[in-house]
């Protein structure tokens, strides 16, 4: 019932829009097609229906009524121009390498071994926490895949070891190990291009929306003088805050122990995992002139079926590969027809008058604040990254002095960091929220507290980029 009030809301917001009077500076045509937009937003935020079903159902319906090219042949080929997109792609093959990694056991074994080797102490046991997210975010585009199906199994055992010794002090180390995973993946999801899927998609918004190509290597080099102190920071920040004072002793390290040796010696299928994952990874950073990321990646699901790492099977029955396929593809095309029909320009004008006088540092600052809190209203980066990104690029190209390559590194580095805020902003938030050990109270002050950490961080690493641009 709940699903169907917010059905009808989102589609009267949409007609209300479309019978609206038209704004000055807007075309008819833009207007209507901004109406359909913003009732697919509230679809996506809201989720009445499965994302992907609204991304279909939004790009079907334009292309019928033509708000967006003039004739049906057009309208079809824009429809259905994000399923050629290679971003869609190797977002597609990135969760079958998760898949690759569920199925050897070869992120379990990685999580098992540091925590045997750092496990003895609560601070050392973080650590581990945040290496094992660190290890398997270039190579796991899914945050949720990474962080609540790997890392999030083996950490939610650990607190239950203590529990006859010191319930009190188990509660308190299971809160500070569960916070501690959930702002990692936070971090490492801004880390890496491959770390997140939203990264893809804003990295193609980007391009189409200011022709500024942002590939794997100047991503990486751009935003770990910022990561990697935020990385180092969150398990010792957590440990001041939640004070799991306890040792841990063999308990921990023997449990670990014990799953490896449950486990066995390293199989042939882990090792060839692992080869796969590391040659896919050398070739998005060492090979970009000898093939494209999406044709390494789509190489690489190929050698995995070869080899039996996965089966044809398995790959067909991953519904959340398939659905993201048709989700992302469908919200590409989405953002690209805002574009098109004049729309980001004319909100791009609205708001460059707002930002008037301002100098180019404190408009960058601005910019990236307004595009970070906002995400208090979003319970997906993708619907996020879709509705909001090209007007905040659009907006930032008509203001003079703005270094828009620079400003639009801050906004894609911004998304991983803003999951950390609500707990539904990212897709790990609702499983660490539920865990039992973060109560409701804790997980909003903790975001709060984090998000401005991780706000700030952004801003100095932009003012600092920006100062020395114009030094």
């Amino acid at each position: 019932m709940r699903e169907r009030r917010t059905l009808f809301v989102a589609i009267a917001v949409g007609v209300v829009l479309a019978i609206a009077p038209v704004p000055s500076g807007l075309t008819p045509q833009a207007w209507r097609y901004f109406a359909i937009f913003a009732a697919t937003v509230l679809c996506l935020v809201f989720e009445p229906i499965a994302p992907a079903a609204a991304g279909l159902v939004a790009v079907s319906f334009a292309a019928a009524v033509g708000v967006v090219e003039p004739t049906p042949g057009e309208s079809i080929l824009w429809a259905l121009s994000g399923f050629s997109n290679a971003t869609v792609w190797l977002i597609f093959a990135a969760f079958v390498f998760a898949l690759g990694y569920e199925k050897t056991g070869l992120g379990r074994r990685i999580a098992l071994v540091l925590v045997r080797a750092l496990g003895r102490r609560p601070l050392g046991l973080g650590y581990a926490v945040a290496l094992t997210d660190l290890m398997l975010s270039p190579v796991t585009v899914s945050n949720t895949a990474r962080s609540a199906g790997t890392v999030y199994p083996i950490v939610r055992h650990v607190p239950g070891l203590l529990e006859q010794r010191s319930p009190a002090a188990a509660r308190r180390l299971g809160a500070y190990l569960m916070w501690t995973a959930f702002a990692t993946t936070c971090v490492t999801s801004s880390m890496f291009l491959t770390a997140l899927a939203p990264n893809l998609l804003a990295v193609e918004i980007v391009s189409k929306t200011t022709g500024t190509t942002i590939d794997w290597v100047q991503w990486v080099r751009g935003v770990w003088p910022v990561g990697v102190p935020l990385l180092v920071l969150v398990p010792a920040g957590s440990y001041v805050l939640f004070r799991p004072n306890v040792d841990l002793g063999p308990d921990v390290t023997g449990w670990a122990d014990a799953g490896l040796t449950a486990m066995g010696p390293v199989a042939a299928r882990e090792v060839l995992m692992a080869a796969l994952a590391a040659v896919a990874l050398g070739l998005w950073v060492f090979g970009r002139e000898l093939a494209d990321p999406a044709t390494v990646a789509l190489l690489v699901v190929s050698a995995m079926v070869l080899t039996g790492l996965v089966t044809w099977e398995d790959i067909l029955g991953h519904r959340v590969a398939w659905n993201v396929l048709a989700w992302f593809a469908t919200l590409v095309a989405l953002a690209d027809g805002l574009n098109r029909v004049g729309f980001i320009a004319w909100l791009a004008r609205m708001l460059t008058t707002s930002l008037a006088g301002l100098s180019p540092v404190w408009a960058v600052i601005a910019l990236v604040v307004v595009f970070f809190l906002v995400h208090y209203l979003f319970a997906s980066i993708t619907a996020h990254v879709t509705a909001v990104l090209p007007i905040i690029l659009g907006a930032a190209s008509a203001i003079p002095g703005v270094p828009v390559p620079a400003l639009a590194l801050l906004l894609c580095y911004s998304l991983g960091l803003m999951g950390v805020i609500t707990p539904y902003a990212t897709g790990p938030a609702p499983v660490y929220f539920a865990s039992g050990y973060l109560g409701r109270r804790v997980f909003w002050g903790c975001g709060l507290l984090f998000g401005l950490i991780y706000l700030a961080a952004l801003i100095g690493l932009g003012a600092t980029r920006i100062v020395l641009a114009f030094w």
